[in-house]
């Protein structure tokens, strides 16, 4: 760990040469409560194409040196799925000027240091430099509070979300299909959107 941290915008194919990175980080994180991902990485670099493919897209990443050691993404909602649109159109946002902030992935080590906030500082900039987007969102699993899966040192992350100037949008429930460690197949998972005015 050098302790200088450098964040790089990645649009395009400026992203491919580091798919394989940004997949085995995604696994790692998301392996972890509340997501219990079991992850592979030829489906993540399969996932991860949409953001190459998709020119408004944007791949922000935290390097260490070298190293790729957080990663967060973004691209306009209306470049994704139904199930993540839908959600959002009816709770009241125009889905064509809103700028969905997909995963943000980092290292346990480099937790607690500020780079959760430049993550989202990033796309918030990469989403307003289109001039058309008024509003962001991402969501958040929703998790039973009394899973005995539950990591007894956890902290929930909305006060992190609301000192960012994000709130619950209410009635806007996602879902989204994954595989959970010890499911033999991806079932549907619940998710809460958050939202912000740009």
């Amino acid at each position: 760990m050098t302790g200088e941290i450098r964040f790089e915008r990645l649009v395009g194919e400026a992203i491919v040469r580091h798919l394989p990175a940004i997949a085995r980080l995604r696994i790692v994180v998301f392996r972890e409560w509340p997501y219990l991902y079991d992850g592979e990485e030829a489906y993540e670099r399969r996932y991860l194409q949409r953001y190459v493919e998709e020119p408004r897209a944007v791949v922000v990443g935290a390097f260490d040196g070298a190293e790729l050691v957080g990663a967060s993404t973004a691209l306009p909602l209306e470049a994704e799925p139904a199930e993540l649109s839908e959600p959002v159109a009816r709770a009241g946002l125009d889905v064509a000027r809103t700028f969905y902030f997909g995963e943000s992935v980092l290292l346990r080590p480099y937790r607690g240091r500020g780079l959760g906030v430049r993550f989202f500082v990033e796309r918030e900039d990469h989403a307003r430099s289109f001039g058309t987007y008024t509003h962001a969102c991402f969501c958040g699993v929703i998790r039973d509070p009394n899973d005995p899966r539950k990591p007894a040192d956890y902290v929930p992350l909305d006060a992190f979300w609301r000192k960012r100037g994000y709130e619950k949008l209410e009635g806007a429930i996602g879902t989204i299909a994954w595989k959970e460690i010890g499911e033999s197949e991806e079932t549907p998972k619940r998710l809460q959107f958050w939202y912000k005015k740009l």
